[in-house]
């Protein structure tokens, strides 16, 4: 039979406190138990543990295995070392003195922590609960300040980007404006130059045309039949003639 000294539940339903006892493993938790060896109170400030500090030991060398928890118990209770000091074959003044001292160190440890009430561990709590909030949220704005720190300089960088773009856009049309504008203003000085050139011969062609006209328009006279002209003293006689032929009329 394999014994185990486990924590039996006593008491009321909402005050329960709890007995080791020695029972088979193989029995349920709060069934049959072969021997009651104490009592242990949770809900105590602090805890109280009652045992039979001998019966303890008689069943741990026997072979008993303790569950967790009465292990713990056992363990504050320096019954634990109790019985390592046995097995190393220490004297019982020496055991007992080392348990004593162990149940001291352990005493002043309670003592310090049951300085801080239970209204005291409450408000601890409630503290540690605010910083933890308080750091979630500072971490969050955070976090939330860098992202709109990065929107912000991402749309920096496309207006920006987006200016840069617009103005070489402009510079592009302004010299595809001048390059158009120049080869107008050559194509001009190319047709004023052209022009200048074609001027003279036009004047110099005009006055032979209308010197050719006359020449086209007078009567075309034959050599037989055209009169000859009087020349010198033929012609000054034939001005008297004139003259006197006027005074006679």
């Amino acid at each position: 039979m394999a014994v185990k000294i486990r924590l039996r539940r006593l008491g009321r339903r909402k005050r329960p406190f709890f007995g080791l006892v020695a029972t088979d493993s193989r029995n349920p938790r709060d069934g049959r138990y072969i021997e009651d060896l104490g009592r242990y109170d949770a809900l105590a400030e602090p805890a109280t543990v009652t045992l039979n500090e001998e019966r303890v030991l008689y069943w741990l060398e026997q072979g008993a295995e303790p569950s967790d928890t009465v292990r713990s118990i056992l363990s504050r209770q320096g019954i634990m070392l109790a019985l390592h000091m046995r097995r190393k074959g220490r004297t019982d003044d020496e055991i007992q003195e080392a348990v004593r001292a162990h149940r001291d160190r352990h005493a002043e440890m309670m003592a310090s922590s049951a300085k801080t009430t239970a209204g005291d561990r409450r408000a601890e709590a409630m503290e540690a609960e605010r910083s933890r909030a308080a750091k979630a949220e500072a971490e969050a704005a955070k976090a939330r300040a860098e992202a709109e720190a990065k929107a912000r300089a991402e749309a920096d960088k496309a207006d920006a980007k987006a200016r840069e773009e617009a103005k070489a856009a402009r510079d592009a049309a302004a010299t595809a404006a001048r390059i158009e504008q120049e080869s107008r203003n050559v194509a001009q000085a190319g047709e004023d130059a052209a022009l200048a050139r074609s001027e003279p011969e036009g004047e110099a062609a005009e006055p032979e045309r209308e010197a050719a006209e006359p020449a086209a328009d007078a009567p075309s006279k034959s050599p037989r039949t055209a009169k000859k002209q009087p020349t010198g003293a033929d012609a000054a006689e034939e001005n008297e003639e004139a003259d006197s032929d006027a005074e006679k009329a």
